[in-house]
């Protein structure tokens, strides 16, 4: 039996906050397609207090960062980007072109052909979150993509110094200090500074996913990414202070992070909200992870292994961090998930800053029809088809024209016919 021992707040109330955010993104989207630069810097001022002479970054601004950086900040920033591009290229290598002979006379084929242009939206208004210029801008050059673009906020009133050396290393072409929905706007929509470009990819608050939400279909995006997300399952063999360690961790990221403990311990059902509130009494980011844990931490008790297993693809989460006797069980039988975290010896922080895994990840249970971002997502797999002979096209034009005629289609079945006219002997 399945027992909720600890539920978040309601679906209506979560419902009323995106109403909230919907209109406003229409809002901005609106005003920077009619007026364009003019009301990017208008939103820049009024949301960051940011109003430089330009958004670009010149070669000598991108140089002044780096330097401003201490040489242990540039290698942990370089060791973390190299984990990351040995993964990607791992994961380039096994996608592979192919063609084949069909039948006789007949070829088929497929191309990967990487996106032309790519903007990277990297966080960085209440943290500054360098590790997704790994995620995005190097796993896009790693694809191949031509164009990489990448943008940050502002952070405290003047570009991170780390998030643009982070960009520049990873390989970004062009880099803007400009954030929110006006930064996306102007990348999908184009201005005067912004060259507008064919996919959007990255995390971001409610805004800047809701603004790729309505902007996809001109731009092609990553995903629709909600709030971070972390499940922890755990059995009688793992250690509380652990598991609160990894529950309190995600859920700093943000008020409406969820955090969600799922188990077939009574005991550590029972011992988690006093060690939850004793690891929030030293946190410094508790006034944040306090209200996520509030509001949207979830206590789930189960009776048997395969009933966690049901419970966590129920919830499809994001993260999952599984701390049991045998977690590769987890990984053998669950079906929906971001990322699995196997064993007490990882957790999520690796995956988010420097293990190699991307985690630009799926959330709001769209890991049932998704996986996270990857060096594929900034290729097209791109078929292509010819015919060799008369022989075989006369061979498939009869086929084509009888199931045209099927569908009522004589356009089509003309196609097919013209060709058997022609080439059949």
């Amino acid at each position: 039996m399945i027992r909720y021992l600890k539920k978040s707040k309601p679906v209506e109330a979560q419902a009323e906050i995106a109403t909230q955010v919907r209109d406003t993104v229409e809002q901005i989207i609106a005003n920077v397609a009619r007026n364009g630069d003019a009301a990017v810097r208008e939103y820049s001022k009024q949301f960051d207090k940011w109003d430089p002479q330009s958004f670009r970054l010149t070669d000598e601004e991108v140089a002044a960062c780096v330097a401003s950086l201490s040489e242990q900040e540039l290698h942990d920033i370089k060791f973390a980007q190299a984990q990351v591009r040995r993964f990607a290229e791992v994961q380039k290598a096994s996608m592979h072109d192919v063609e084949v002979e069909t039948l006789p006379g007949v070829i088929l084929g497929h191309r990967n052909i990487p996106v032309n242009s790519v903007g990277c939206y990297i966080p960085g208004g209440k943290y500054p979150l360098l590790a997704s210029a790994h995620m995005s801008v190097l796993t896009a050059k790693v694809a191949g993509v031509k164009r990489v673009v990448a943008v940050a906020p502002p952070f405290d009133g003047k570009p991170h110094p780390a998030i643009v050396t982070a960009m520049h290393l990873a390989g970004a072409d062009e880099i803007y200090c400009l954030g929110g929905v006006q930064a996306v706007a102007a990348l999908a929509l184009g201005t005067d500074e912004f060259s507008p470009v064919d996919m959007i990819v990255g995390p971001g608050n409610a805004y800047v996913a809701e603004a790729k939400r309505q902007l996809f279909g001109k731009i092609g995006i990553d995903l629709i990414a909600g709030p971070t997300e972390t499940l922890v399952i755990a059995d009688d063999s793992s250690d509380v202070e652990i598991i609160v360690a990894d529950l309190l961790g995600q859920a700093e990221h943000g008020v409406n992070s969820p955090a969600v403990f799922l188990t077939n311990s009574v005991a550590l059902a029972e011992a988690l909200p006093a060690e939850i509130e004793r690891q929030l009494a030293v946190l410094s980011t508790a006034p944040v992870a306090s209200v996520a844990w509030r509001d949207y931490g979830e206590i789930i008790l189960c009776d048997t292994v395969d009933e966690l297993v049901q419970e966590a693809d129920r919830i499809a989460s994001e993260h999952v961090q599984v701390m049991t006797r045998d977690p590769l069980y987890f990984l053998e039988h669950m079906t929906n998930y971001g990322a699995l975290f196997l064993g007490e010896r990882t957790n999520v922080s690796y995956g988010d800053k420097v293990i190699g895994t991307n985690h630009t990840l799926p959330t709001m249970r769209s890991a049932r029809y998704t996986g996270g971002l990857w060096v594929g997502k900034f290729i097209k797999t791109c078929t292509y088809q010819r015919v060799l002979t008369d022989e075989a096209s006369v061979l498939v034009g009869e086929y084509c024209s009888r199931l045209c005629g099927m569908e009522g289609f004589a356009g089509h079945k003309e196609q097919a016919d013209i060709r058997i006219r022609r080439y059949k002997k």
